[in-house]
């Protein structure tokens, strides 16, 4: 009797995953927490935390199913994938291993080499969770100069079908209405209250853990209530649509101090982990739009997060791999600074979105591109420390996801591959958006000076500084003439500031 076993991933928690597709009674589920995973950057807690107690619960849910599972707690002697399954394969007398391709273009190379080093056959399957293989966007961006979400997503709405009218156009006449999911957040409306979920002895034991053997990651383990399991997991995703998806598509780019969440939906890390199906979420969400209980800007705002950016950036980083991670277009060089381990600025709106995510371990997508990846921008700092914090600190961050984002919407690394122009903005933007700006020490309505709001003049001097760059970027060219219309002394003062800021910045001064 031969004996197989299906490797399972962190972020792989599905049944449905290819790999178990056509599980047989005497296979093997082999699971495993590895240092090298949990070690290559040095990953939040309680992202660590999800991932392990995850792995854990989906293990005791297979066993209940009767599978038999080999699971291998946190060890440091475990040093890698590729060393657990050795093991594994030895231990069982397995002479077949079947896997679902990893999600990460270095966990898949090491897939691709464990026949060799093994002496075994591995059989390595297509992620199908995803809604357009790898080859289905290589063919689409074939030969285009610049690759655009928008039109991807229109075809990602003809394939899945979701929110297409009768007559085959999309449903309320347009692809995209995010032009009605811009307003600021009005001081009297109603956050809903969020559910939690109770730490159980599974949990415990994983807190206990990561608390032990990572305790000089970032971040902290207190209030950890994010749901574990499967059942947990369509419970939050009931509550999102119930009571925050009405709301989320109108406030959706809105920030308020002391309230990390809003009406976000929370669930990225719950779908890149496997918890949750990436189709299951759409389509509990356009069920709603069709009961009349969420409005049609909410629906496709979420839907196209999830079709259309999701798989975009997927897409993306698959078609640029490797290589795509050392762009640095615009030769962005500053370390980042301490205070992105802190939150210690007198710049509130940092303050806020740094803060917020240290406590836990996410923020919202304007936090992350507007506030900290727009600073980040402004401030010239090196993409690879960037992509590195922003792996590290986000619970729903792997590198597929991370990477594009990073590279290609927060840091125009890519020249332009991703974005049309650089996500610049002054201090402006956050002002309109927020009420960040009321608490702060530095005055948004300030250009100039010790007291002005430092996004004012940085992005006027990361402007200037990259003229030369965005010279072929019609979308810039407006921009650039403005800053040439200001008068010497005007030119003169916004770099002198900037130098000042810079200064101050790299002496550790918050």
């Amino acid at each position: 009797m031969t004996t197989t076993i299906r490797f399972i991933l962190g972020d792989q928690l599905s049944r449905d995953i290819s790999s178990l597709a056509d599980i047989g009674g005497d296979d093997v589920v082999l699971m495993c927490e590895v240092a090298e995973e949990a070690g290559y950057v040095p990953h939040h807690k309680k992202k660590i935390a999800l991932v392990f107690s995850a792995m854990r619960h989906f293990a005791e849910e297979l066993r209940r199913s009767d599978i038999r599972v080999d699971y291998r707690d946190y060890d440091e002697s475990l040093a890698s994938f590729t060393e657990a399954l050795r093991d594994a394969v030895e231990r069982h007398g397995a002479d077949r291993v079947v896997v679902t391709e990893a999600a990460e273009y270095r966990v898949l190379e090491m897939q691709k080499d464990w026949a060799r080093d093994l002496c075994v056959e591995v059989e390595l399957r297509p992620d199908d969770r995803f809604i357009a293989t790898q080859r289905e966007f290589a063919d689409w961006a074939d030969g285009r100069k610049e690759l655009r979400m928008e039109f991807f997503y229109r075809e990602m709405r003809r394939k899945t079908g979701h929110l297409i009218a009768a007559d085959g156009g999309p449903e309320g006449g347009d692809w995209n209405f995010d032009k009605d999911n811009r307003e600021a957040l009005p001081d009297n409306i109603a956050i809903p209250e969020r559910p939690t979920y109770t730490v159980d002895d599974t949990t415990r034991e994983v807190l206990d853990l990561v608390e032990a053997r990572f305790a000089d990651h970032p971040g902290d383990l207190e209030r950890f209530t994010y749901p574990v399991t499967r059942r947990q997991a369509l419970h939050y995703l009931n509550w999102f649509v119930d009571e925050a998806l009405p709301c989320f598509g109108t406030y959706q780019d809105a920030m308020r101090q002391g309230e990390a969440l809003l009406f976000h939906s929370h669930l990225s890390a719950l779908i890149n982990c496997g918890l949750l199906g990436a189709r299951e979420c759409c389509e509990r969400a356009e069920a709603a739009y069709r009961d009349g209980e969420a409005p049609l800007n909410a629906v496709e705002g979420f839907i196209r997060q999830i079709i259309g950016w999701r798989e975009f950036i997927r897409g993306i980083y698959w078609h640029q791999m490797p290589g795509y991670g050392a762009r640095n277009a615009l030769e962005a060089k500053r370390d980042l600074p301490d205070f992105f381990w802190t939150g210690d600025t007198q710049m509130n709106c940092l303050r806020q979105s740094i803060t917020e995510t240290l406590e836990n371990a996410y923020a919202h997508h304007i936090q992350r591109l507007m506030v900290i990846g727009n600073f980040a921008l402004l401030a010239g700092l090196d993409p690879k420390q960037v992509q590195d914090w922003y792996l590290a600190i986000y619970h729903d961050a792997y590198e597929w996801v991370e990477m594009p984002n990073v590279v290609g919407m927060i840091l125009y690394a890519d020249a332009g591959l991703v974005a049309s122009k650089p996500y610049a903005a002054s201090g402006a933007y956050i002002h309109r958006m927020s009420d960040y700006c009321e608490n702060c020490r530095f005055a948004v309505t300030k250009k100039n000076g010790p007291k002005a709001c430092p996004f004012n003049y940085l992005y006027w001097d990361f402007i200037g500084r990259n003229r030369e760059r965005f010279a072929g970027n019609r979308r810039m060219g407006m921009i650039d003439r403005t800053l040439q219309r200001m008068s010497d002394d005007k030119r003169d003062a916004i770099r002198d500031d900037a130098a000042r800021f810079f200064r101050a910045l790299s002496k550790g001064e918050v």
